[in-house]
């Protein structure tokens, strides 16, 4: 997972004291399920496991997850219930992450389990044709063409075509000061992956191609809406060896959107956010769920997804604004258009584009069919209860830092969680529990 805030019980003042864990995880209201008194063997749920802080911190898993996995295979390796990872790294391809998990939890993950925070750009086939510009780490043009772009280029290779843009460094400056000659195609987009490595050279190549309508090297024109910018993982922070957190990419989109506005005094416009929090996400994940059960012939319907991650402005919060969907969409009776990103009404798209995406995502993902997705947060990552911070003199929770993302409104009823336990392992048992599942 990916980000830092203040404990639970500072973060909600004194609304609902956190629900700590009884031995062996068995906390939070047990009697939801209790309705069960048969034992299943079948699932009718799933697990969306975050990754940083849950089962990993950086590259070293944590004690917990090996157990955990444990129990949820057979003798030969399958899986007992269905199960995606959902992460906001976008740093390399599914299969890469899939081998590491596989290596770190000692237990068979196939690339379908596995889901990046830029796996919904699959569904963006509109882009796939264009020239985008692409921004982050890894291999990623192995990454763009994978998602389905034919024509990415990154920011070094804009560098290297335009070497007089990137100015920050003098050590990098061009020994000869001539413009280039070397013809580039408009670039119609830019895709943020995650956070880049030199973040003064991406920071300003994709302010150049923002304020020359895709044609970085010209006068700036200030032309408004820009041209579209689709962005992934919004995790303002993470966890990895550190003590403390570390700057995520949610941070170098903060440094964007501020310079962006600061040059035009205009909003940076977002067509679309991908990754945790955003309800796309979850509706992803959830179809990766049911192909997982249909493929392994389980004919029970996965009535709900339990969600465990570390972050509670991240997993927990997008958690339970998923959750708050299917409700909606139960009570409405059929399944709302669904967007992006859930934002103040700063979506750049007009009204009939964001229809128009709300087609192409339903008829590709179909609609939601689950009934709950319930958010059990961990205390091995981001969030700690023996951490406690003093609240501000007449503070309430309506002042907390939002560490969320800018075009995500804060609620705080978003980020408590259903159930908190001390780790992985014991999450698992608790899902069990509440299922009455008993698969051997």
């Amino acid at each position: 997972m990916r980000r830092a805030l203040p404990p639970l019980r500072a973060l909600l003042g004194a609304a609902r004291p956190p629900r700590l864990p009884a031995p062996r995880g068995m906390c939070g209201p047990l009697a939801e399920r209790s309705g069960h008194s048969a034992l299943s063997v079948l699932p009718s749920f799933g697990f969306l496991f975050d990754i940083d802080g849950v089962l990993v911190r950086g590259k070293t898993p944590i004690p917990a997850a090996r157990r955990a996995f444990q129990k949820l295979v057979n003798a030969q390796g399958q899986f007992l219930v269905p199960v995606v990872f959902v992460t906001n790294a976008g740093n390399c391809l599914r299969q890469s992450k899939a081998d590491q998990l596989s290596h770190l939890l000692g237990v068979p993950i196939s690339q379908d389990q596995v889901m990046m925070s830029h796996s919904p750009l699959r569904m963006f086939k509109r882009y796939h044709e264009k020239c985008v510009l692409v921004s982050g780490q890894g291999p990623l043009l192995d990454i763009a063409q994978d998602l389905g772009f034919c024509q990415p280029i990154t920011i070094d290779t804009l560098r290297e075509k335009r070497p007089l843009l990137d100015a920050v460094d003098h050590d990098r400056r061009p020994n000869v000061l001539s413009p280039s000659a070397v013809e580039l195609p408009k670039i119609e987009a830019v895709v943020l992956f995650g956070e880049p490595v030199r973040w003064e050279t991406s920071l300003q190549l994709i302010i150049d191609v923002l304020l020359t309508s895709g044609y970085p090297g010209n006068p700036y024109e200030q032309n408004y809406p820009h041209i579209p910018v689709l962005a992934c993982n919004m995790d303002l922070m993470w966890v990895a060896e550190a003590q403390s957190p570390r700057f995520g990419h949610g941070t170098f989109m903060v440094c964007l959107e501020n310079i962006y506005k600061k040059i035009t005094g205009k909003d940076l416009k977002y067509e679309a956010l991908m990754g945790k929090p955003s309800r796309l996400t979850y509706q992803y994940a959830e179809h990766l769920i049911r192909a997982q059960a249909l493929q392994r012939s389980w004919e029970q319907p996965i009535h709900t997804l339990y969600a465990v991650g570390d972050n509670l402005m991240t997993d927990v919060y997008g958690a339970n604004l998923y959750n708050r969907y299917l409700q909606e969409s139960c009570r409405a009776g059929s399944t709302p258009c669904l967007q992006a990103q859930v934002s103040a009404g700063r979506g750049s798209a007009t009204l009939s584009q964001e229809h128009e995406m709300c087609l192409r995502w339903e008829k590709e993902l179909a609609g939601a069919a689950a009934a709950r997705c319930s958010s059990v947060l961990v205390c091995t990552g981001v969030y700690s209860p023996h951490t406690r911070a003093a609240p501000q003199p007449g503070g309430c929770v309506t002042h907390t830092v939002f560490h969320g993302h800018r075009d995500f409104s804060f609620d705080p009823a978003l980020v408590e969680p259903d159930h908190i336990v001390p780790d992985v392992d014991a999450a698992v048992d608790l899902v069990f529990q509440l299922e009455n599942f008993a698969p051997h």
